[in-house]
C-alpha cells in the first residue's frame, strides 16, 4: 500500500469530526458557526469542539454543509436571522445543499439558546464572513429495509 492512501469511501478526513459524529445519533445537534459566533459561551461545556477557523474566509459554511450531507442524515436545519427576519443570501446555498429539508428560521437569542441545548454534540467553528451564516443541524436516522417492520 501507497505511504498516505486514504481509505475512506467520504470526502470527509477530518478524525476531530468522524470521532464526535461517531458518538451522536439520531436527535443529535451539529453547529456548523460562522467567525463572528460566540463559540465559548453560546455551546454546550459538553459538546465537542473542532477549529478550522484558519483566517477570515477560510473554511467557509458552505464547505463544511457540503462534507456532512455526504456522511449523515439530516433530518432538520435552523438558522439565525437578523432582527428584522429578512432573508439572507447564504439561506439559499443551505437549500442547495439541503434539497427537501425545511429551513426554520429563529432570532439570534432563540438560537443561541438552541444551540446551548444538550442536544448540541458538535461545534465545527469556520471561517466564515458571510453574516448569519450558523447553521444548526439535526442529526436523521439512516433508513434500511432491513429494519422495516
Amino acid at each position: 500500500m501507497e505511504k498516505g492512501a486514504i481509505m475512506l469511501k467520504t470526502k470527509l478526513l477530518h478524525p476531530e469530526i468522524f470521532c464526535a459524529l461517531g458518538s451522536l445519533g439520531h436527535g443529535s445537534k451539529i453547529l456548523i458557526a460562522d467567525g463572528n459566533f460566540p463559540f465559548k459561551t453560546h455551546t454546550p461545556s459538553h459538546a465537542a469542539r473542532v477549529f478550522l477557523n484558519l483566517m477570515p474566509g477560510v473554511v467557509q459554511v458552505t464547505q463544511v454543509l457540503e462534507t456532512l450531507v455526504e456522511t449523515i442524515p439530516v433530518e432538520s436545519a435552523l438558522v439565525m436571522v437578523p432582527p428584522d427576519g429578512a432573508h439572507q443570501p447564504i439561506f439559499d446555498a443551505f437549500a442547495a445543499c439541503l434539497p427537501g429539508i425545511e429551513i426554520k428560521k429563529t432570532k439570534r437569542f432563540e438560537f443561541y439558546e438552541e444551540a446551548k441545548s444538550e442536544q448540541t454534540g458538535l461545534l465545527i467553528a469556520t471561517g466564515e464572513q458571510r453574516r448569519f451564516a450558523n447553521l444548526l443541524l439535526t442529526i436523521g436516522v439512516i433508513k434500511s429495509p432491513l429494519y422495516e417492520l
